[in-house]
């Protein structure tokens, strides 16, 4: 067996996080609004379609996560998929909140029905009630009831490998 084809245990999280590196995903922003009006928003890209009837999507967030009070109790969420030329966003949400207090400081948006923010330009949003949550080792899954989406034909943001890529035309 060569070194390529090496056994792994689990146990060596910097060899799992690589291994788990090799399925390319798609980036997402989940955005919400606090019962306060304060608003949330964290880049994931553990996104995934549950089921079409009825329509359920999911996606996890850190038990460490400083949001992770805000996605538990808001009542609805936004999943904002990333376009290719949308780096800054993701960047933006996956970093703590600046001095200003807010990621969302300067960031032109629009605003769902239920009061979650929608990031402009993505290639696609879902609006959804925070159905359930489910335990899941150092994350929390959350099952979102989708209540409306939008889609447009722009190109998606991708992660593979610890880097950003786009799909070749």
């Amino acid at each position: 067996m060569s070194d390529e084809q090496k056994i792994t245990t689990p146990t060596d999280t910097r060899a799992l996080r690589n291994a788990l590196g090799c399925y390319a995903t798609g980036i997402a922003v989940i955005t919400a609004q606090g019962s306060d009006g304060s608003l949330a928003g964290v880049t994931v890209n553990s996104f995934a379609s549950v089921s079409l009837e009825p329509p359920l999507v999911l996606w996890s967030l850190s038990l460490y996560s400083p949001s992770l009070a805000a996605f538990q109790h808001c009542h609805h969420y936004a999943i904002n998929i990333l376009a290719a030329d949308q780096i800054e966003h993701s960047q933006r949400f996956s970093r703590p909140a600046d001095a200003s207090g807010s990621k969302f400081a300067g960031l032109a948006f629009d605003t769902s029905p239920s009061g979650a923010p929608l990031l402009r330009d993505a290639c696609a949003w879902f609006e959804c009630r925070n159905e359930t949550r489910h335990p899941g080792g150092d994350h929390l899954i959350f099952i979102g009831l989708v209540e409306a989406f939008q889609r447009t034909d722009r190109a998606p943001l991708l992660y593979h490998a610890g880097q950003y890529r786009t799909l070749q035309p």
